[in-house]
């Protein structure tokens, strides 16, 4: 019987599904909150990016803390929301706009297979659009490999997907 070789695939993927509930719910507990009764706050996803607006600073923090525990309870990591700046907006208002972060950027998957490599494990790395995908002929290599992924940290969340034996 011939050895065949072991695969796994490292991806940072995010269910915009779950992001869309995990606004919705936000948004309900701002409507319901009385510290922010008579406030102008809201929260809106398109896309990839969610805006937030809020009347001050303050509001603002809260808004971001409150989207923070439902992303969370939703499984989603905070490494993959990238916060941009807090800009003026109208009526005295502050706006600040999130994007989601997806896949793996060309210089986050060579990190991943620079450390790969410093492992002096037999394994191959090969990266692949917005993924970066493992193989080996031991499995115990493969496991090595994602005990090490997980103890370092990366700016985006890791996902291992797509094992194949």
């Amino acid at each position: 019987m011939a050895s065949k070789d072991c695969s796994f695939d490292v991806v940072s993927e995010v269910d915009l599904q779950e992001v869309d509930n995990a606004v919705n719910q936000t948004g309900k507990e701002i409507a319901q909150r009385f510290d922010f009764r008579n406030s102008k706050s809201s929260l809106t996803l398109e896309g990839d990016k969610i805006t937030i607006l809020a009347d001050d600073d303050f509001k603002l923090k809260s808004v971001i803390d409150i989207l923070q525990t439902k992303v969370m309870k939703r499984g989603i990591g905070l490494k993959n929301l990238d916060y941009g700046k807090i800009e003026s907006a109208s009526h005295g208002t502050v706006r600040q706009i999130v994007t989601i972060k997806k896949g793996i950027s060309k210089e986050i998957a060579k990190d991943v297979v620079a450390l790969i490599k410093g492992t002096k494990l037999k394994v191959q790395a090969q990266i692949m659009d917005d993924q970066v995908r493992i193989s080996a002929k031991n499995k115990d290599d493969l496991q090595a490999v994602i005990g090490c992924l997980r103890q370092n940290d990366f700016p985006v969340e890791l996902q291992f997907v797509n094992y194949r034996s």
